[in-house]
Formats: structure tokens, C-alpha cells, sequence
């Protein structure tokens, strides 16, 4: 299972799946593509920005299950994240637009392309991780996108929304059980008393 770390694992996972399909085209190099805020995109000519993060079927995931003969462990917290990649072109002004939109075309075809996230992109104890991590590009509606970036002083820059599932957390809680050794079965019998 996968620990704390899992949603920088998940962050890191996108990224190396877009440094591996966008350099050296549409983006020179595998630097440029970075898990940082759009906000303060700084030198970086793709973002991924965690921005929402949901529990999957919370009550459906509760309680224990058994990891050991007199053990239980809490069971994991499945989630599912939302990342918004952004496309930052440093070209001149009359090239920026047509450069922002062949990188957004570039993530999103890697993306469609890999809909199941293949495990040489999971590291740390997402590789350990039985769950199958899927990708998929989401149409947030307008208003959601204006407030992420109503929020800032900067200009709306193009983006678009992947949600990623099959991310869990495993928990640390355990607890332990005992098992029943022994059963008394009694019969009774009735005895009838007579009446003189």
C-alpha cells in the first residue's frame, strides 16, 4: 500500500509521463515540465498543480481488515486528484498562443494515450501498490476554472484538468484481535418433579 507519500508520488508520476512525451517536442527539456503552482510558473513551460482532492466512496471503505492472525489494520483511504496542467510558452508575442496550444494537444494525446498509468512511472510506495492508477482529462465547467484563477492577480492562462484515481493512503492505525480457543456447549436437562 501506498504511504503519505503517495500524492507527491501521483504529482511526480504525471510529470515524468509528460517529460517523457512533450521533450524534446513541443518542449525542449524535461526541466521545463515541472509540479509546481501555475501561479508562479517562473522559467517552467508546463505546470502540475494538485487543486482538488476527493475520498472515494468514503463509507464503503471503513472498518478493518485483517493483515495478520491477531492483527486488523484500519483500512486504506482510496482518493481521487485533481491536477491542473498549464502551458506556459516563453516565445515571442505573435507565437505564444499557437505554442501554448501544441503543448496542451501534446499533453493531452499522452494522456488519452496511457489511460492506465504504467507502473515505470510509480516510485517510492506507489510502486508497491496494488491498486491500477487511471488518467483521465476532465471538462471542468467555465466557472470552476475562472475560480482558480480569479483567486490571483495573474492572467487566465490555458489549462486543462486530469483526474487521476486508484491513489490510496495506507493507514497506521491497527489494532489486535483474539481469536476464540475454547466453546463450553452445554446440555441441559429438565428435570420434572413429581407431585405426591
Amino acid at each position: 500500500m501506498a504511504d503519505y507519500t503517495a500524492l507527491v508520488e501521483a504529482g511526480n508520476a504525471l510529470v515524468e509521463l509528460l517529460r517523457d512525451h512533450l521533450t524534446p517536442e513541443p518542449i525542449s527539456k524535461r526541466e521545463l515540465i515541472s509540479l509546481c503552482s501555475p501561479y508562479e510558473s517562473e522559467n517552467n513551460q508546463m505546470t502540475v498543480y494538485l487543486f482538488h482532492l476527493e475520498e472515494d466512496a468514503p463509507s464503503s471503505m471503513q472498518g478493518y481488515q485483517q493483515i495478520s492472525r491477531d492483527m486488523e489494520q484500519m483500512r486504506p483511504t482510496e482518493l481521487t486528484a485533481n491536477f491542473l496542467i498549464t502551458a506556459h510558452s516563453k516565445a515571442p508575442a505573435q507565437l505564444r498562443e499557437a505554442d501554448q496550444y501544441r503543448m496542451m494537444g501534446a499533453a493531452i494525446q499522452a494522456i488519452k494515450d496511457m489511460p492506465i498509468l504504467d507502473d515505470r512511472y510509480l516510485n517510492g510506495s506507489m510502486a508497491q501498490s496494488p491498486t491500477r492508477v487511471r488518467l483521465n482529462v476532465e471538462r471542468p465547467n467555465l466557472d470552476q476554472m475562472m475560480k482558480i484563477w480569479n483567486n490571483t492577480t495573474k492572467p487566465y492562462k490555458l489549462s486543462i484538468v486530469v483526474r487521476m484515481s486508484g491513489i490510496s493512503i495506507e493507514s497506521k492505525r491497527t489494532r489486535r484481535i483474539r481469536r476464540v480457543t475454547d466453546i463450553e456447549i452445554g446440555v441441559g436437562q429438565r428435570q420434572r418433579r413429581s407431585t405426591p
